[in-house]
């Protein structure tokens, strides 16, 4: 196998009641976990949302509301879901954009934490675009001369997401084989995130920074000097920025105010020290 693993890669797949990452729940999730040594472990779980399916994601992964009626909830779920994650790196279809963010969003909501900050994230979708552009039915049939099976089906897409991509890694000889090297690969865009959605970025300086907008390109810090508004409208219920973006920028603005206090309490020890001299 040309891939290097130092510690297992999850790729994950969820089937939703819609397409809105915030408000929007998981109706089934799906994931199949490659270990350093090759061996693989799968879960599967139909989830009730608590909301109504769209009769539009109905007509896609053909889950209803009578399928999911009687299964647990994400939160009643949730806590067997991050034990079978453990200590893994993320990886799916087109998953920075949609089901990483979503499951962060769903966590959250449920009252547990994941430290997303200590996974790489490897979007098989972003290496499909970057080299042939298709659809992951189309890669199946492109790199693995297969149909999918059981398509929109949690399990099977995170199964088939798991050919693709190991299939890439013997197509391309230029592609790394180590994870952190995949992920910044299958990365959307060159600034490197410091959310799950890409609204927040970090600059050369690892600063966290806007990342659309008024304020696109512009740090945190700067912002909250010139406009102090900005930050109390981005946190609040009225805007629907995921929840997890919201606790990344509260994180960043403590560790400014953080910042500002130590300076200033060495500024004043300083001063003491100096006039103590005297």
């Amino acid at each position: 196998m040309k891939l290097k693993l130092e510690r297992p890669l999850c790729f994950l797949d969820i089937e939703t009641t819609g397409l809105q990452i915030t408000t929007d729940r998981i109706v089934q999730i799906g994931a199949v976990k490659i270990f350093p040594d090759g061996t693989t472990k799968e879960i599967i779980q139909l989830i009730n949302p608590e909301m109504p399916i769209s009769e539009e994601s109905v007509g896609i992964h053909h889950i209803t509301n009578e399928m999911v009626a009687n299964e647990p909830t994400f939160k009643t779920f949730c806590p067997t879901f991050l034990e079978f994650l453990g200590d893994s790196d993320l990886a799916g279809y087109n998953s920075n954009k949609f089901d990483i963010p979503l499951l962060a969003e769903e966590i959250e909501r449920a009252g547990f934490t994941f430290d997303f900050n200590k996974c790489h994230f490897v979007d098989v979708q972003n290496i499909f675009h970057k080299k042939e552009q298709r659809t992951l039915a189309a890669a199946m049939k492109f790199y693995c001369n297969e149909e999918i099976q059981g398509a929109h089906d949690a399990l099977a897409d995170s199964i088939s997401t798991m050919k693709v991509f190991m299939a890439q890694l013997e197509r391309y000889e230029d592609l790394e084989d180590n994870v952190q090297g995949l992920a910044t690969f299958s990365r959307s865009g060159n600034l490197e995130w410091a959310d799950l959605a890409g609204r927040l970025g970090k600059n050369g300086k690892g600063e966290v920074v806007y990342n659309f907008g008024k304020h696109k390109g512009k740090t945190v810090a700067q912002v909250g000097k010139d406009e102090p508004g900005y930050y109390g409208w981005f946190i609040s219920d009225a805007t629907d920025f995921p929840r997890y973006t919201k606790q990344i920028l509260r994180q960043e603005m403590d560790r400014i105010k953080n910042l500002k206090k130590s300076i200033t309490e060495n500024d004043l020890e300083a001063l003491k020290s100096k006039f103590s001299k005297k």
